[in-house]
C-alpha cells in the first residue's frame, strides 16, 4: 500500500514494527535492516498511525522508503519516527552479572526457580530445601540457562501476598549459593526490602511483575543499585498482575504503558541501558490479547530495550491443546519460545530449559546457515 504522508493527521501517533524477516542480508544491501544487532534481518516496517484510540492507517513501507515518507512528515512524528527506527536497529547494551557478561546478539534463556508452595506450574517442588533447589538452579544453568530466576512469591490468580520476610527466607539462601558459584541471578519480586536482601546477597537482576509500581521504595533501590531490571505490564500492578477487562488494541496499548513507565523510570534514576521489558503474557490479558501480543512482538522493539518473553506453560497453552495441564505443556511452550526468538526476543524465561536451549541451538544453526549459503549472482 503506497502511503501519502497528505492523510495522516498531524495529531496521529505512529509506530513502527518489524516485519518481512529476510533469511540472509547476503546480496541485500540498502533493502534490509539488522534487528537490535541479532541475528534476523528485515525488509519493511508496518506503519501504524493511532488517532482518538484507533487505528486509522497500517501499512508496509519498504525499508528503503522510509527515509522519504520521515522527511514528509510533521516534525513531531518524523523525530518519533526516526528514533524508533533507530532504536529498532540499534545492538542493545551488554549486562553485567558480576563476572559474566551476557550479551543480546541471539536469544538467551532464562530458568525459572520458585522457592513457592503455590506457583501454578511446579509450587512446592523446592520449597525449604535449599540445597536441592539449588542444585536445580545449578542444573539449569548447565543445561544452557544464562540467568536463573529465583522467586519467592506466586503470581498465579488468586495467590495471596507473601510477607516480605518469608519472601527473603525463601530466596536469598538460594540467591547466596548460585550467586557464589559463578550463576547469573535475577530476583523475581516485587518488593523492595526482597530486592536489597537480594541484590546484597549476590544477585545482579530485578524481574519485577509490577515494573516497580508496587512498592514505592522499589524504584529507588533500583537506582541505587545500578542493576538491570525487567519492567513487566499488567493492567494494575499496585493490585497486583491479574484482573482488568481485556485491550481494544492490547500490541497498541501495552507498547504506550510500557514507554511510559521506561521513561518515568528513568526519569527516577534507572539507566535506560538498564532496562529490559516484558509485555507480561497471560497477566490480566485475554486470550485474543495474548494472542495479539506474541503475534506483534516486534513491535517492542521500537522501545529500544531488551524484550523478555515469559510463555511457559502459559494457560493460553492448555486453551489451545484440549486443556492440557501445565505439566504436560512442553510442545507448547517450545512453539511459542521460537515464536520469540523468530521475532526477536532476547530472553526467553521458562520452566524447561535444556528442551528450549536445544531447540534455540538447531534455530541457530538454521540462521547461521544462511548466512553462508549460496550468494546472489
Amino acid at each position: 500500500m503506497t502511503i501519502n504522508p497528505a492523510t495522516i493527521p498531524r495529531d496521529a501517533r505512529l509506530y513502527l514494527r518489524p516485519v518481512q524477516f529476510a533469511d540472509t542480508p547476503v546480496g541485500r544491501d540498502g533493502e534490509v535492516v539488522r534487528l537490535a544487532g541479532g541475528l534476523l534481518w528485515f525488509a519493511a516496517y508496518e506503519l501504524i498511525a493511532v488517532s482518538v484510540a484507533r487505528r486509522i492507517v497500517q501499512a508496509t513501507i519498504p525499508v528503503a522508503a522510509l527515509p522519504a515518507l520521515i522527511a514528509a512528515l510533521s516534525e513531531s512524528q518524523a523525530e518519533r519516527l526516526s528514533e524508533q527506527a533507530e532504536r529498532i536497529a540499534a545492538q542493545r547494551p551488554a549486562i553485567h552479572a558480576g563476572d559474566r557478561v551476557l550479551r543480546f546478539d541471539q536469544p538467551l534463556v532464562m530458568g525459572i526457580l520458585n522457592m513457592t508452595p503455590d506457583s501454578f506450574s511446579d509450587g512446592g517442588r523446592h520449597l525449604d530445601d535449599v540445597e536441592g533447589a539449588a542444585n536445580a538452579g545449578f542444573d539449569m544453568s548447565a543445561a544452557g540457562a544464562a540467568i536463573i530466576d529465583v522467586g519467592g512469591e506466586s503470581t498465579r490468580p488468586g495467590s495471596e501476598t507473601v510477607w516480605e520476610g518469608d519472601e527473603i527466607r525463601r530466596t536469598v539462601p538460594v540467591v547466596e549459593r548460585l550467586a557464589a558459584s559463578g550463576v547469573a541471578v535475577s530476583i523475581d519480586t516485587r518488593k523492595a526490602g526482597v530486592m536489597e536482601a537480594a541484590l546484597a546477597a549476590g544477585a545482579h537482576i530485578v524481574n519485577d511483575v509490577a515494573a516497580l509500581l508496587w512498592d514505592d521504595r522499589a524504584v529507588g533501590v533500583v537506582a541505587r543499585a545500578g542493576c538491570p531490571v525487567v519492567l513487566m505490564h499488567s493492567p494494575d500492578p499496585k493490585k497486583g498482575p491479574h484482573g482488568g477487562t481485556g485491550h481494544a488494541d492490547p500490541l497498541i496499548e501495552i507498547y504506550d504503558w510500557l514507554e511510559a513507565r521506561i521513561d518515568a523510570v528513568t526519569a527516577a534514576g534507572v539507566d535506560r541501558r538498564n532496562i529490559l521489558i516484558d509485555p507480561g503474557i497471560g497477566f490480566g490479558k485475554t486470550m485474543t490479547d495474548n494472542l495479539a501480543l506474541l503475534n506483534g512482538l516486534a513491535l517492542f522493539h521500537a522501545l529500544g530495550c531488551p524484550i523478555l518473553l515469559g510463555a511457559s506453560r502459559k494457560r493460553l497453552i492448555g486453551a489451545l491443546s484440549n486443556e492440557a495441564p501445565a505439566d504436560q505443556r512442553l510442545g507448547g511452550s517450545l512453539a511459542l519460545a521460537l515464536k520469540g526468538a523468530e521475532l526477536g526476543a532476547q530472553l526467553l524465561r521458562v520452566h524447561d530449559v535444556f528442551e528450549t536451549a536445544q531447540a534455540l541451538r538447531v534455530w541457530r544453526g538454521m540462521k547461521d546457515a544462511a548466512l553462508t549459503g549460496p550468494m546472489r549472482g
